[in-house]
């Protein structure tokens, strides 16, 4: 598969082995640019594998992954970081000893922080503003995925690889996510998300991907999928309608 002109993402025919365990099996996804992609599917589906085989935390053991016109397949995980891709990982990978500020500086690798965008994230992250001198690891799980986050968007990337963020979120928070992720998006990001909270990516979502057994079986707008019922059940056991 050929990467589409509009993609600023395509995997073509992906595998992924994990020891003994075979996980991706051939996956082929176009992530477009400048929208917004969700990955779906049921648990151990493959998504989170997706994910952390583009960042080159898992290699593929076959198959292509270009971004931006370039084949990064096999490429080490900080060569493809300095590519412009960042990865919010479903863990709340953060540096426990590190203060929330120490937490962020370390993820602009570009230079130092950027004070207005600093503000612009504590509109959304408010804690992150309150507790900046306090050591990451003696927040609560919502606070410290508030840092993964905002360590993911401290710079401009140019996709933003982001697994269940919001799990541990207060619903105010999550509100201030979606609002957060458009904003990103108008500023010319392209994300490809993975998320179980289906109301929120039904209001994120351009277009979405549908994965069952480490491939591939879906791919359409979130609106269409959004909108109907026997599709959700077909491709994923459950109505969008009992989650809103």
């Amino acid at each position: 598969m050929r990467e589409a002109p509009d993609s600023l993402l395509s995997l073509s025919g992906v595998h992924t082995h994990i020891g003994e365990y075979h996980i991706l099996q051939g996956v082929d996804l176009e992530v477009p640019r400048g929208g917004i992609t969700v990955l779906l599917g049921r648990n151990g589906a493959g998504k989170t594998t997706t994910l952390r085989t583009i960042m080159g935390l898992w290699k593929a053991s076959q198959g292509r992954v270009v971004f931006a016109g370039q084949d990064i397949a096999g490429k080490a995980t900080p060569d493809i970081a300095r590519r412009g891709i960042a990865y919010v990982p479903e863990s709340m990978a953060v540096f426990s000893d590190l203060t929330v500020r120490e937490n962020l500086h370390l993820a602009a690798i570009s230079g130092p922080m950027d004070t207005a965008r600093l503000e612009w994230i504590f509109g959304f992250f408010p804690a992150l503003k309150k507790f900046w001198n306090y050591p990451a690891g003696n927040l609560s799980g919502g606070q410290k995925q508030m840092v993964a986050i905002a360590r993911a968007i401290v710079e401009q990337r140019q996709l933003l690889l982001v697994d269940e963020p919001t799990k541990g979120l207060a619903p105010a928070i999550v509100q201030n996510l979606i609002e957060a992720f458009r904003q990103v998006k108008e500023n010319s990001t392209t994300i490809l998300l993975v998320e179980q909270n289906f109301n929120f990516v039904r209001q994120l979502g351009d277009t979405v991907a549908v994965m069952d057994d480490g491939r591939i079986v879906h791919t359409g707008t979130m609106a269409e999928l959004a909108a109907d019922d026997a599709l959700q059940q077909r491709l994923l056991g459950l109505s969008l309608a009992a989650h809103q």
